[in-house]
């Protein structure tokens, strides 16, 4: 693939094009990833020359369907007229026969959810190692061409990262009190399991239990112990990634640690077009992606959006990673957090990883979402006997007696009021309460409770309208309140439940799923500093006029799971947190939705598909709809878009964070600052498309370097608009404070 796919070069046309002098918004180049495709098809026939083309014509564009759908499909490219290219075989050289690559055909194992899965994620994976080699080469070229060092690339785990983790975890061991004697039995027995072959793991801790830190140990032992590559770190919010990748890289070092968010995505930009091929002129934008990630590093952290969305990606840059997702240690770290209407699709994306391509796969979290086949919680389509589920036997579980480590840490009794309850009740508690944490689902919610408990002592408000260096500084005054006994008041929406490391002695949660529940139940008595168990109150928020309980996505999700919830409870004494009850509850969860609910991703104009049987459909064809799949599979289904904020806590990082700014700015850099969008991710704050469309039509904010990088970044030019305690205002883009009217 790499010899044929710029084999469309040779025409006259467009060399012409290549040597000509850029104009900024001037026309693309001739059709050039036509030319290696159509070769593939004809040198390879009829299976291996359509696998391989779907990858040739797509090197630019992107993957493409396979046909069936109007305008810029594979059958249509493959028989397209294009610019005469002959001549190319005096430039290729070394190109194998066809039976050479027949005989080094893989042979796939079955995939667990669908036997057609696996040919449709090869093309993926094939696909993935093209672009990945062309990005890479053309940056060395043009990086050397400006006279620049090319930026560090590259990476695997050595013996020296396993030392260190070693050597950190040996120091991090106490035995002084029985939380820490039973966080050592379970780091023991998970790094014991080590030397088992790669595949899938389950690991089901309590909070409480050490996870993160003897997830990462297993990680790197098994690592080691089968020669696997690298270890990527899965979390499901973008809001807490900072805090897990800062502990990684007190471990590893900064150098060893890659964080990758999906706060810059280079091309959402735009829809892919047919000719949206060949913006390779010396000014187009395709290589000016400096900091694009391959996740070529022994460590990455990163979030689920990213992961899961890169995996069913059709475009370059989010798809170049996949295949150093091969022999890698991948934990997902809230496994449980995966959402209903894509559980299919991933389930099958990881069964298919821990197969076919030397992975492992670990689903690491306290309330396992019972995904197994011998959980029996996933409906069925057909009573062909054939469980639905992953193949994840007992022995694959890393944590010692789960069950018996659930009783041991158990520190919270969970309450439930059924009754709807106001925010004046809540701010009531909170005045007799003087360390509390409450989580509801809206930040409207939360801000109008902050409002309402404001000059309480020790109020404080934490919202995904903050930027994350702002949420950081927010937190770590908070727990140095909480460790000085200091009141502290704290509203917040779910970005706190996910690993954030607070401990409360009473939490209040509005009604959401059980995982929910269990998260913010994380966050009360989490040291077991009080004696006896702490207090976490679940609650019917009472209805306010202009103020959803929840936004309108999750509607369909919550009342499910209000309803599975409810069920469980029927039993007086039942303990809603207990191994036994998550199971029950995942069980009613699924079945209750139905097959269908498993795999129900819609496209852009709201039509449904369903992802696994579309590619069940087109796999004889070979006409995978790879480009349909890319636009209907969204973790989340509102799309935001960041906003930079340059806030800084101090005097020094503001500047910084200035610095920074003038750099992109500044229009003689050919390129990005290097690590630019890295640094970033800690000054943005994401926000509805419409919204920052509102603030870039009243001037509120700018894209820089528009002609360069069209609006992937935009900077919040009206300080007035961010507010210390609620982050970014949305409601007016044209206010502003009195002060900042003083010349």
């Amino acid at each position: 693939m790499g010899l044929l796919h710029d084999i469309g070069k040779m025409s006259e046309s467009y060399q012409n094009y290549i040597r000509s002098a850029p104009k900024a918004g001037g026309p693309k180049g001739p059709d050039h990833s036509s030319a290696g495709a159509k070769e593939a098809a004809r040198l390879y026939q009829p299976y291996l020359g359509r696998i391989m083309a779907f990858g040739l014509a797509g090197h630019h564009a992107g993957l493409m369907d396979g046909g069936g759908h109007e305008g810029g499909n594979l059958s249509m490219r493959l028989t397209k007229s294009v610019e005469d290219y002959t001549g190319w075989e005096d430039h290729v050289l070394g190109l194998p026969g066809a039976e050479v690559l027949t005989t080094g055909l893989p042979r796939f194992d079955r995939n667990r959810i669908d036997a057609t899965f696996s040919p449709s994620f090869f093309v993926r994976m094939l696909f993935s190692c093209l672009v990945d080699a062309d990005f890479l080469a053309t940056e060395a070229f043009l990086t050397q061409a400006s006279g620049e060092p090319l930026p560090a690339r590259g990476g695997v785990i050595t013996a020296d990262h396993l030392a260190k983790v070693r050597t950190y975890m040996a120091g991090h061991r106490r035995c002084d009190t029985p939380l820490n004697r039973l966080r050592s039995q379970i780091l023991d027995h998970a790094n014991g399991k080590a030397g088992l072959p790669t595949g899938l793991f389950t690991m089901t801790v309590p909070t409480g239990g050490g996870k993160t830190l003897t997830s990462l140990s297993f990680a790197m032992e098994h690592a080691a112990a089968h020669d696997l590559r690298r270890i990527i770190y899965v979390i499901p919010f973008t809001s807490i990634i900072e805090q897990t990748a800062e502990i990684f890289r007190k471990i590893l070092g900064d150098e060893d640690v890659l964080e990758h968010h999906s706060s810059f995505d280079w091309d959402r930009r735009e829809p892919a077009r047919e000719n949206d091929e060949d913006d390779e002129g010396p000014a187009g934008l395709a290589k000016l992606r400096r900091d694009a990630q391959n996740w070529d590093a022994p460590l990455i952290v990163t979030t689920a959006v990213q992961f899961f969305e890169s995996l069913f990606a059709a475009r370059t840059s989010k798809a170049r990673k996949l295949h150093n997702l091969a022999k890698s240690v991948i934990i997902l770290d809230e496994a449980q957090s995966i959402p209903i209407h894509l559980l299919r699709p991933c389930m099958a994306a990881i069964d298919e990883l821990a197969r076919n391509y030397g992975a492992t796969v670990i689903l690491c979290t306290a309330t396992q979402p019972a995904l197994r086949v011998q959980d029996g919680a996933l409906p069925r389509k057909t009573r062909d006997g054939h469980a639905e589920g992953l193949e994840i036997g007992d022995d694959r579980e890393l944590a010692p007696d789960p069950q018996g480590l659930y009783k041991q840490l158990r520190r919270v009794r969970v309450e439930w009021r059924h009754d709807p309850v106001s925010d004046a009740e809540i701010a009531a508690r909170f005045a007799a309460q003087p360390q509390m944490l409450c989580i509801v689902n809206s930040r409207a919610h939360a801000r109008d409770l902050f409002e309402a408990i404001e000059k309480q002592d020790g109020a404080a408000h934490l919202t995904t309208l903050m930027c994350a260096r702002h949420r950081r500084a927010v937190l770590a005054d908070l727990r140095q309140r909480l460790a000085a006994r200091l009141p502290v008041r704290l509203v917040a929406t779910s970005l706190i439940e996910a690993g954030v490391d607070v401990d409360f002695p009473e939490v209040w949660r509005a009604v959401a799923g059980l995982s929910n529940i269990a998260q913010a139940a994380g966050r009360c008595n989490r040291e077991g500093r009080i004696e006896g168990l702490g207090r976490t109150v679940v609650f019917e928020p009472a209805e306010v006029e202009g103020r959803k309980p929840v936004p309108r996505a999750m509607i369909p999700f919550y009342q499910a799971a209000k309803n599975a919830e409810r069920k469980i409870m029927r039993d007086p004494d039942a303990d809603i947190l207990g191994l036994e009850a998550v199971r029950e509850y995942y069980r009613w969860l699924y079945w209750e939705q139905g097959y269908a609910a498993l795999d129900k991703a819609r496209l852009p104009d709201g039509s449904p598909i369903e992802i696994i049987a579309a590619i069940r459909d087109s796999c004889r064809r070979l006409e995978f709809p790879f480009a349909r799949i890319a636009q209907a599979f969204r973790m989340i289904d509102d799309v935001m878009d960041p906003v930079i904020v340059p806030w800084g806590a101090t005097t020094e990082e503001k500047a910084s964070i200035d610095a920074l700014i003038a750099e992109m700015k500044d229009e003689s850099r050919p390129f990005l600052p290097s690590g630019a969008q890295r640094r970033l991710q800690q000054y943005i704050v994401p926000v509805p498309s419409g919204a920052r469309q509102t603030l870039l039509a009243s001037g509120a904010a700018q894209a820089i370097r528009a002609k360069d990088y069209g609006d992937s970044f935009v900077l919040l030019e009206n300080p007035s608009l961010y507010d210390e305690r609620f982050g970014l205002r949305l409601d007016d883009p044209t206010w502003r404070t009195s002060e900042s009217n003083i010349m």
